[in-house]
C-alpha cells in the first residue's frame, strides 16, 4: 500500500478520535450541569424542609404552651369552685339549706320558712342572717354571677295575699326579687351580677300531695353561675376585693334539696 494512503488513513483517524474525544466531553459537560442542577435542587429541598421543621417546631412549642395554660386555667377553677362550696358550706351549715353543684353551677337551697312567713315577702331576721353569710361569701368571688329563683308549692292563692299577689308566679317573683333587694341594699351585693326569677309552682322538687312535699318545694333558690357566663359589657374584677358583677342568664340548674325539718 502506498506511503500516502496510510498517511491519510492516519489523519482520518486522529480527526475521528477528536470528534469522538468532543463529543464525551460534551456529554461530561451536559451530564455535569445535570448533576450540579440536581444537587442545587436537593440544597433547596433540604432548606425548605429545614424551614418548614422549624415552622412546625415552633407551633408546636405555642401549642404546649398553651396546654399549659389551659390545664393552670382548669386547675384554678376547680380550686375555686371547691373553695365556694367549703366556704358556703362552713357559713351555712344549717339543716333547712342545702347546696348542691351541677355542670359548674353551685346551687344554694333556702326553705321559705326560713326567709318569708305565710304569702309574705318581707324577709324575716333569721332569713336576713342566712342572706348576709351568703353575701359575704359572694364577696369573695365577684366575678361569678347569681341568680335568685323563687318557688312555691302548688296550693292556689285564694284571693289576695297580704301583700298584694294573686298567684304562686306572682309570689314567687316577689320573693326572688325580695332577696335579691336585700341582698344589694343590706348586703352590699353589686346589683350587676344579680337577678331574679319567678318560677311558681312549676319546677317541683318534691312531690305536692303531702305537708312535708309542699314545705319542700316552697324555697328560694342562689345560683352561682360559672364565671364565663357573666355578661361581657361588666368589666371583671381585679385580685383586690372590688365588687364588679355580672347579669346572669336565666337558667336554673336541678336542685337537691335539704331534708324536711318537721315544727
Amino acid at each position: 500500500m502506498p506511503k500516502s494512503t496510510w498517511v491519510f488513513a492516519g489523519i482520518l483517524s486522529a480527526i475521528l478520535l477528536m470528534v469522538l474525544g468532543g463529543l464525551q466531553v460534551r456529554e461530561n459537560g451536559r451530564a455535569r450541569a445535570e448533576a450540579e442542577q440536581a444537587a442545587a435542587e436537593a440544597r433547596k429541598a433540604v432548606e425548605l424542609a429545614a424551614q418548614t421543621n422549624a415552622a412546625f417546631a415552633s407551633e408546636l412549642e405555642a401549642l404546649r404552651t398553651q396546654t399549659v395554660e389551659l390545664q393552670q386555667q382548669i386547675q384554678a377553677a376547680a380550686a375555686a369552685k371547691d373553695t365556694l362550696r367549703q366556704q358556703m358550706q362552713a357559713e351555712l351549715d344549717s339543716k333547712e339549706v342545702a347546696i348542691s353543684e351541677l355542670q359548674g353551677k353551685l346551687t344554694l337551697t333556702i326553705l321559705d320558712r326560713i326567709l318569708f312567713d305565710s304569702g309574705r315577702t318581707e324577709v324575716k331576721p333569721e332569713g336576713r342572717a342566712v342572706l348576709k353569710k351568703v353575701a359575704g361569701v359572694l364577696g369573695k368571688f365577684p366575678n361569678r354571677p347569681v341568680q335568685v329563683i323563687g318557688h312555691t308549692d302548688n296550693v292556689p292563692i285564694r284571693g289576695r295575699t297580704p301583700d298584694g299577689f294573686v298567684d304562686n308566679w306572682d309570689l314567687s317573683a316577689g320573693r326572688a326579687v325580695a332577696a335579691v333587694r336585700f341582698l344589694v341594699e343590706q348586703a352590699g351585693v353589686d346589683p350587676r351580677r344579680l337577678s331574679a326569677v319567678g318560677s311558681g309552682e312549676f319546677k317541683p322538687i318534691a312531690e305536692n300531695a303531702t305537708p312535708e312535699g309542699r314545705a319542700r318545694n316552697r324555697r328560694i333558690a342562689i345560683v352561682v353561675l360559672p364565671e364565663e357566663l357573666g355578661s361581657a359589657d361588666v368589666p371583671k374584677a381585679k385580685s383586690s376585693p372590688q365588687k364588679t358583677t355580672d347579669e346572669a342568664p336565666e337558667s336554673e340548674p336541678k336542685e337537691t334539696a335539704p331534708s324536711p325539718v318537721h315544727p
